[in-house]
């Protein structure tokens, strides 16, 4: 594997070396599933710990997109940027069970896997090497889900993600004329319309954004102030009432979409390498974490070339209210 950085957009791209690119045979077994533990290399996290009936796992994924040994080896090409594909790519395994799905469990266990995010996110963040963490979810094949027992998956980069860093530019030049956080001035907007409200459930909120991508896009994020997902939920009342938030929208957005991608995006890692720039300065007070969800529907509507200009057939309003309505 290798990285490469498109001049133009900014934007890495990770590459499988020809060499590298072999078949790997999946076994019959569910390689996550209780009494499968030996396929994986080792336990990073594990809840309940040390017990062989666990509830929420972590483990190195088993054909991993980053390696974690070494040094980024950052290089030129001529013109161009490569590294090695450097990072950390982690599976948490949500439930023993391997067709119950994270919007079936209890609150309390969809809460320990919001434990679990937090604490692997701690603890990539440690490592100097990493400039972003982050957790995702491809819930069902269209959105590219590798297995079928519910899981969720995060990864450590050495670089911030493209579209991250387009968020974090906004935010500070939006503080910098206002000295507000642009992403708490969206949710008092959206509060106070609740046109786009999917549900409340205070500290946090859950709306489909005013210029959504694609149909039932919806955001989940806290009312309350902050940059980091893992700071701001550290202790397990506020765990709790979010996750029931989560697994409330996630079965109203299962019933409209059967697939769909889930990202957190929380702040950068302040203790990485980064060169000294002014963008830094004001992240605790510019940015805001969120959760963003982008369900995959098969498209009835045009089609656009330029993949950065989005076509959303559904406005948000009417997604919110379709969302609004789904009995659970």
């Amino acid at each position: 594997m290798q990285l490469r950085r498109d001049p133009i957009t900014q934007s890495w791209v990770n590459l499988e070396d020809e060499e590298e690119n072999l078949a790997q045979r999946q076994d019959a077994a569910c390689p996550l599933c209780p009494g499968q533990e030996g396929s994986s290399l080792q336990t990073l996290y594990e809840y309940p710990g040390g017990g062989s009936s666990w509830q929420v796992r972590v483990t190195p994924h088993l054909r991993p997109i980053y390696r974690i040994e070494g040094d980024p080896q950052r290089r030129a090409e001529g013109i161009y940027d490569k590294m090695r594909s450097l990072g950390a790519h982690e599976v948490v395994v949500e439930n023993p069970s391997h067709d119950l799905q994270l919007s079936r469990l209890t609150d309390e266990n969809v809460a320990q896997v919001l434990r679990a995010y937090i604490a692997r996110v701690n603890d990539l963040k440690k490592d100097r090497r990493f400039r972003y963490v982050t957790v995702f979810r491809n819930h069902g094949a269209l959105a590219g889900g590798e297995f079928e027992h519910s899981h969720s998956e995060i990864t450590a980069t050495p670089f911030v993600p493209r579209r991250v860093g387009y968020e974090l530019r906004s935010s500070f030049r939006y503080y910098e004329v206002k000295e507000r956080c642009l992403i708490c001035d969206i949710a008092g907007q959206e509060v106070a319309q609740k046109t786009r409200i999917v549900e409340q459930l205070d500290p946090f909120v859950a709306f489909c954004p005013f210029a959504a991508r694609v149909p039932y896009e919806t955001w989940l994020l806290s009312l309350r102030h902050h940059s980091s997902f893992e700071e701001d939920l550290s202790v397990w009342d506020e765990q709790l009432r979010f996750a029931r938030l989560l697994k409330s929208v996630l079965l109203r957005i299962e019933a409209v979409a059967p697939t769909y991608h889930l990202v957190l995006h929380t702040s950068p890692n302040l203790g990485a390498k980064f060169q000294s720039t002014g963008i830094w300065r004001t992240l605790a007070d510019d940015y805001h974490w969120h959760v963003e969800i982008l369900p995959i529907i098969p498209s009835k509507g045009k089609s656009y070339a330029l993949k950065e200009v989005y076509y959303n057939s559904l406005l948000p309003e009417i997604a919110a209210q379709g969302l609004r309505d789904v009995r659970i």
